[in-house]
Parts: structure tokens; sequence; C-alpha cells
């Protein structure tokens, strides 16, 4: 049997200084690392003032990076290859998702997944096979890694926020219309926002845009 990696990472308490009434976990892209995206809690921080942030390293180091880490590696975009890739590290995710829960005392619905690239790619990927339906997901500038087994592999439907840039030269804009067009159509609650002139990044639309929809699924 195939021991399933243990994800740690670094993590933002609350700005309160209670205890966590809810949960932001961070997934970061190819070849960063859990680092990255802790640095998006201070902006979060103040309008979420109970919530403690995660942000894990992926499981996987990734070559020719010292200090990057992969979701899975991205050898290849094909079809198929994104498919397999994405459930290479689902059951980690998992696995961490329910260790945060169970430490803390909260329920699915008091956890948002926010992902960036590969990141957004697990999180749309491992929030929708959860039995008890997550409070939200946000991914920035990513995909569905497997749209064509979504329809049979969802069992929740969180609501969902995707955000682009429609200058992004490493997943071109099109993903997220192809993402939302494919979420709305199994009923999915998907809002959308595309930022001019952006590459593959976060702007301050974006970080405000997440905001607001933090608040309203986790408050």
């Amino acid at each position: 049997m195939t021991q399933i990696p243990t994800l740690d990472g670094p993590s933002a308490a609350p700005a309160s200084g209670g205890p966590a009434k809810s949960l932001v976990i961070f997934l970061h892209g190819y070849g960063s690392n859990g680092a990255d995206l802790i640095d998006l809690a201070p902006y979060w921080a103040s309008a979420l003032p109970d919530t403690l942030f995660l942000s894990p390293d992926a499981p996987q180091p990734c070559d020719g990076l010292p200090y990057g880490r992969q979701w899975w590696p991205l050898t290849s975009l094909a079809p198929a290859a994104r498919a397999a890739g994405v459930r290479v590290s689902a059951p980690a995710l998992d696995a961490y998702i329910d260790a945060q829960l169970t430490a803390h005392g909260l329920g699915e619905d008091k956890l948002a997944l926010v992902g960036f690239s590969q990141g957004t790619m697990m999180a749309l990927h491992v929030g929708p096979r959860r039995a008890r339906t997550l409070a939200g997901i946000i991914g920035f500038s990513g995909m569905l890694a497997d749209p064509d087994a979504l329809a049979d592999e969802a069992v929740t439907k969180p609501p969902i926020l995707l955000v682009h840039g429609d200058r992004d030269g490493v997943l071109p804009v099109e993903a997220l219309h192809q993402a939302e067009n494919e979420l709305k159509g199994l009923d999915f609650d998907v809002a959308s926002h595309v930022s001019s002139g952006l590459g593959h990044s976060i702007d301050e639309a974006g970080l405000q845009l997440g905001a607001r929809f933090l608040i309203k699924h986790l408050a």
C-alpha cells in the first residue's frame, strides 16, 4: 500500500488572536512553495479576523528548482496527462484537509480553498469530490485538469470564483472560460473575473474580489 505524503507548510494565525473559526488553505503553483501564497494572508486578515490561513508545500520536489515544489510533474499539458496528474496528490491534499478540520474542530462549511495555477487545478479537482460541501473555492490563473470526469465524480458543488489575466502566457484566459462553462453546465454557482493586461499573476482586483467572496461564504 502506497503511503500518503503528509503535507506541511507556513501558516498565519487569526488576526483576532483567538481560535480559528474558519480556514483558508492556499494551494500554490508549479515550482513554487507554500511561502509564496501565505503572503496573501495579510491582504485578507483584516476582513477575516477569525480565519487561520494555511499554505502547505506540494508533496513533490520540482526538478531544477531547489526550493520549488509540485503537485505533479508538468511534463505535458495534454488532457490525459492533466487528468492523470491531478490525481497523484489528491489523497495527500484530502488527508491534509481532514487533519486541519479535525485539529480545529471545524466543518467543511468553514473551509475555503484558494489555488493559483496548478494549485487551482488541485482545488477544482479535490473540492467537488469531497463528501461535504466546502464553503468555497477561489481559482486564480488555473483550469479544470479533468473536465470530462467531473460530471460523474462531483459529489458536492461549492461556490466558485475564477480569476484570470487576459495576458496570461502560461495558461491562456480561455482556460477560465472553458472551466466556467463546464462548471455552470453542471449547475455550480460560478463567478468569474478577467483582469485586463494581467499576465500569470494575481492583481489588486483579484485580491478584492477574493476578499468579498470569502467574507460572503466564510462569515
